[in-house]
């Protein structure tokens, strides 16, 4: 299976920047069988049916691009320089990692300060990775941070414009509410309240599951033999109180619709014995063609980057034959791309290829 086989021509001007307003105007795409239809978010409960159940990532993103100055006494005076830093993820002990440019200037113990209230140590260099600690914690951290953090946007709008106020609106889910993502749960973003209770009133159900995601999810694949890529590692929970909504689902004849890919490789990561269990942990499953599916029915996901790994996701739900057509057709139409971009919804045919 090579890299080559997920690759497709991507107009640059497809690419979205900034989000439909309002959420639910986004167009959507729907494949089922061999129909493909256009429509729009808004429109979503015509492909859903009483029982069905969606299952959301109630993951929250935090402010995690930040810019401070370190400073330092030289024999020339005090001295300070600019370093930029994108949180990663917290550690057990207390420490952030993260992504420090320019890495090599800073000492350790060197302090960085980035608000009047918040500042930060550089703990240890570990894999070319800093480590640091911050001197708030708690809500203190979470208020600070609020405060002089940029949202982490995707390299691919970061490239062409830096992120905004806005954007710690439109890159967050309207029920997100567990911190710790360094990315959004992109397809979730098109969904507003109004949606979400004309869904509920027609008798779709909802699960909430966590999967922080990770700035590893724009990592590129750089291996021709896509078997051979190593996934980067999230944290996800699945409580038992989702694993038991979604078996009864199952049971009843419903069925489950995880919205969004960090959704779909969260569930099928606690039902690798083959039915949905409780779970939590780090994954690093990885979906390509000829994956077995315990949990997904079907998907609502945006439209992935060529050679992606998403991209051999939706191929391993939907027959990697069937996939070139839906993107030939949504480049044809164009759907407009990646996590500010439209939206589809995928049903496989019962036998994938």
């Amino acid at each position: 299976m090579k890299l080559s086989d997920f690759d497709f021509d991507l107009p640059d001007d497809l690419i979205a920047t900034r989000p439909a307003v309002p959420r639910t105007s986004a167009r959507l795409l729907v494949a089922e069988a061999d129909q493909i239809s256009d429509a729009t978010v808004a429109d979503l409960g015509q492909w859903l049916r009483p029982g069905d159940r969606l299952v959301l990532n109630d993951t929250k993103v935090i402010p995690a691009r930040l810019s401070g100055q370190r400073h330092r006494d030289t024999a020339q005076g005090p001295m300070a320089a600019k370093v930029e830093v994108t949180l990663l993820e917290p550690g057990a002990d207390g420490c952030w990692s993260a992504l420090l440019k320019p890495l090599k200037k800073v000492k350790l113990g060197e302090e960085i300060i980035f608000s009047d209230q918040l500042s930060a140590r550089l703990d240890r260099v570990e894999d070319g990775q800093g480590y640091l600690a911050f001197n708030l914690s708690g809500d203190d951290f979470d208020t600070a941070l609020a405060e002089a953090g940029a949202m982490p946007l995707p390299p691919y709008i970061a490239a062409k414009r830096a992120a905004d106020e806005q954007d710690k609106t439109d890159y967050q889910t309207v029920w997100a509410r567990n911190s710790g993502a360094v990315a959004a749960p992109t397809a979730s973003l098109h969904f507003d309240e109004t949606l979400l209770a004309q869904l509920r009133e027609m008798g779709v159900s909802f699960s909430y599951v966590t999967l922080h995601v990770g700035a590893g999810t724009f990592l590129p694949v750089k291996v021709e033999d896509v078997t051979t890529h190593k996934m980067h590692s999230e944290w996800g929970r699945v409580s038992a109180e989702a694993a038991e909504e979604i078996a009864a689902t199952k049971a009843a004849g419903g069925r489950v619709i995880p919205v969004g890919t960090t959704a779909l490789r969260l569930i099928e990561s606690a039902a690798r014995s083959g039915a949905i269990e409780p779970w939590e942990g780090d994954t690093d499953i990885f979906i390509y063609p000829g994956f077995t599916f315990n949990v997904a029915d079907a998907l609502m996901t945006n439209f992935h980057l060529p050679k992606s790994t998403l991209m051999m996701l939706v191929s391993a739900l939907m027959g990697q034959e069937r996939i070139r057509e839906i993107y030939e057709h949504a480049v044809s139409q164009r759907y407009r791309f990646f996590s500010y971009g439209d939206a589809s919804l995928l049903i496989p045919a019962k036998t994938r290829v």
